[in-house]
């Protein structure tokens, strides 16, 4: 993404482009339409918080790529919430893949690419003053609402959401500073599954070179419900390196 400045003081507008990376951007590459998707979807995800009275950056969309939002002081860490084992869970821990969570995980880390965005404690939080533990508090029950309702959103329409990655920020409200959900809600930031057929559809596809990484964020956003006008219905198979497969059609 990249931000520019908005049209009125304290708005900026985000736009979303086709790059895709991976690793702390070890990894880097093209993937044509993403950003397009990645538009939609996010700002179909933070309109149904906002609705639901969830405080987010969005405040509207302005185009295919592009939607406006309000400027924050970003807090800089990534908040990660984990409904089953996979990724770096995995690794760290040794756990068994695709595993069931006895209740939703939170985790934090540290938003530092240099440093490869460490994970961190909640004192880590408070000493360096990232956050104060009021405002910690305030992100975690409002990340685990966001992630009450995105599971059930997703699995109304056959998708598992596996984990995602939020981030927040402060914005100042009648004088006071309020913590508002920023960034973006979309297949790059979080792990979705196909319900039936356990197909990755989000951007494991590039971490783990699976291919088709197009016609998964198309599904997505066709199950949601927010393809752009224009895009054409079709009917394409997403397709592993190993052979499982998930039928997309419009």
């Amino acid at each position: 993404k990249v931000l520019y400045a908005g049209p009125e003081p304290g708005t900026l507008i985000q736009y979303f482009k086709d790059d895709v990376t991976a690793f702390n951007n070890q990894k880097k590459d093209t993937v044509r339409s993403k950003g397009i998707y990645n538009n939609r979807i996010s700002e179909f995800l933070f309109t149904r918080l906002n609705e639901m009275g969830v405080p987010t950056h969005f405040i509207r969309s302005l185009g295919m790529r592009e939607q406006l939002v309000h400027e924050l002081e970003i807090i800089p860490l990534e908040i990660v919430v984990r409904n089953y084992a996979a990724g770096s869970l995995c690794k760290r821990l040794g756990m068994e893949y695709g595993v069931r969570l006895p209740r939703p995980l939170i985790e934090l880390y540290y938003k530092n690419d240099e440093l490869g965005d460490p994970a961190v404690s909640e004192d880590h939080v408070i000493v360096f003053d990232w956050a104060d533990i009021f405002e910690l508090e305030e992100i975690k029950v409002q990340a685990l609402r966001i992630n009450d309702f995105l599971s059930g959103l997703f699995f109304g329409v056959d998708i598992r959401l596996v984990d995602f990655k939020l981030e927040f920020g402060r914005m100042m409200v009648d004088g006071q500073p309020r913590i508002v959900l920023a960034d973006e809600i979309s297949p790059d930031s979080c792990r979705l599954w196909d319900v039936t057929s356990g197909e990755v559809m989000d951007k494991d596809r590039f971490r783990r070179d699976m291919g088709n990484i197009e016609d998964a964020y198309h599904e997505v956003a066709r199950r949601l419900g927010v393809l752009p006008d224009g895009d054409e219905a079709k009917v394409v198979e997403i397709k592993s390196k190993t052979g499982r497969r998930s039928k997309k059609e419009g």
